[in-house]
């Protein structure tokens, strides 16, 4: 099976969603769905603008690589935001400073760390900040 088809029967599995619901939504009949599930057919821009119109996430389907939603990408960079407030912050109240490499080393394990565990607040991200300095 060729790389795109693949993609996109996995879209529409993650989207929930029968070959003749996706086809209904891309206004397509479901022989053409198929058609394009096996890589026998290329669909075209309107089908694509469509199925992203569904929830479909088009860049995975024609490159392989995911999309990052809006909201995924405000998040993140919020979170890596408060990963440096709180490492300043930390660094500040432990009278210390690190060089600007290490100093980004510890911002990303904070970010990491964040995402990892959601729940983890400011007094916890303090003192693993201090480890990390220590």
């Amino acid at each position: 099976m060729f790389p795109f088809a693949e993609r996109l029967k996995e879209e529409r599995a993650r989207l929930g969603m029968n070959q003749d619901a996706f086809a209904a939504a891309a206004g397509v009949q479901r022989r053409t769905q198929v058609n394009y599930e096996r890589g026998e057919r290329s669909p075209d821009c309107a089908y694509l603008e469509k199925i992203a119109a569904h929830g479909a996430d088009v860049q995975y389907i024609v490159t392989g690589v995911r999309a990052i939603a809006p909201h995924d990408l405000a998040e993140g960079l919020k979170r890596y935001g408060d990963a440096w407030e709180t490492l300043e912050m930390a660094l500040e109240a432990a009278g210390r400073e690190l060089s600007p490499a290490k100093k980004r080393k510890a911002a990303d394990a904070l970010y990491q760390a964040s995402k990892a565990q959601m729940s983890m607040d400011k007094d916890k991200l303090t003192e693993l900040i201090l480890q990390l300095a220590a």
